[in-house]
């Protein structure tokens, strides 16, 4: 229903996939089992941990999501595997450079090096893992993330506080109300709208579903490409709530948040996992409310744990782009 079409027999989508962390990291690792033609678009918005100190020091966009995207892209030759572990490897030790893994390190040096151009830098190191497809930045400038929060305080449950930076959102007590980014219209690259306007599939999600995925329809010229390309806009749904960000919410309502900031972006297939989905005529009624159809597979690792494995998240996407 709606979307391109999908390619030829022999012919590779085209993928552009937004989120940040690991749970791009994790639908990274299903596309590429699918097609070379993939490109991440991923959030610049971390303020915490390397990341965070990097980008108080330095002009430089947060570079630890990019380097995860980096990560899960390499070739799978052994000394392309090194090489992405080394860009994973954290720094020992307790001097100033402890806990900063090598790739925070690295991309940064790469930005300085080619004069700020994080583009650059960016397919320099796309280079070095021999990546499968390709790493952008969502907006061309760091992004702070600003929420309204519900307190949790039993005796004034109308009352909200805003909060600022992606960390403090993510560990702040509370419902999440709505959430704005700052600036409120950044810059994006052309390559990021060429991208999506070339694609044949777009896919949002898994990740923090405020923090990691919401943020891309919040960018006003990366929303106006996801609502005009011809793409295949696919979401992926978490396995289960997230502490801090949605506590208690179902499936059903990380796709009703999801669809209150579509604004005009349409949203074809919405894939979950059968075991994750308790109340599955909920979940089709909500996915029906956005036009979409729904896609239930087995996608979470076999062990039980709370993660996507690759193969089945592969599996189950291959059906939504008519793969073989």
């Amino acid at each position: 229903m709606g979307g391109t079409p999908a390619p030829g027999a022999g012919t590779p989508p085209r993928v552009v996939a937004l989120g940040g962390g690991h749970g791009l990291a994790a639908a990274l690792a299903a596309w590429r089992q699918l097609t070379s033609e993939l490109t991440a678009v991923v959030t610049v918005a971390d303020d915490g941990g390397s990341s965070g100190r990097i980008r108080r020091e330095m002009p430089v966009l947060p570079p630890g999501d990019l380097r995860m995207a980096l990560a899960a892209l390499a070739g799978e030759d052994p000394g392309r595997q090194e090489m992405a572990r080394l860009l994973q490897h954290r720094l020992g030790g307790t001097g100033v450079l402890a806990g900063h893994p090598v790739g925070n390190l690295v991309l940064t040096g790469l930005v300085e090096l080619h004069g700020g151009d994080t583009v650059r830098a960016l397919d320099a190191v796309c280079g070095l893992v021999g990546a499968c497809g390709r790493v952008l930045p969502m907006a061309d400038v760091p992004l702070d993330l600003v929420a309204r929060v519900e307190t949790v305080d039993p005796d004034d449950p109308a009352r909200t506080r805003t909060i600022r930076g992606q960390v403090a959102i993510a560990s702040t007590p509370g419902r999440v109300r709505d959430i704005l980014v700052s600036p409120p219209d950044p810059p994006v690259h052309p390559d990021v709208l060429a991208a999506i306007a070339a694609a044949d599939v777009v896919s949002l999600g898994p990740g923090s579903w405020y923090t990691s995925v919401l943020p891309h329809l919040l960018v006003p010229r990366l929303r106006a490409a996801l609502a005009a390309t011809s793409a295949r806009v696919v979401v992926v749904l978490n396995l289960e709530p997230q502490p801090g960000e949605t506590d208690g919410f179902s499936p059903e309502e990380h796709l009703r948040v999801l669809q209150a900031h579509l604004d005009g972006v349409a949203l074809h297939t919405v894939v979950a996992d059968a075991e994750s989905v308790v109340d599955r005529c909920g979940l089709l009624s909500a996915v029906r409310e956005c036009g979409a159809e729904l896609v239930l597979a087995p996608v979470a690792a076999p062990d039980g744990s709370p993660r996507h494995d690759p193969a089945r998240l592969s599996a189950a996407l291959a059906t939504v782009v008519g793969a073989r």
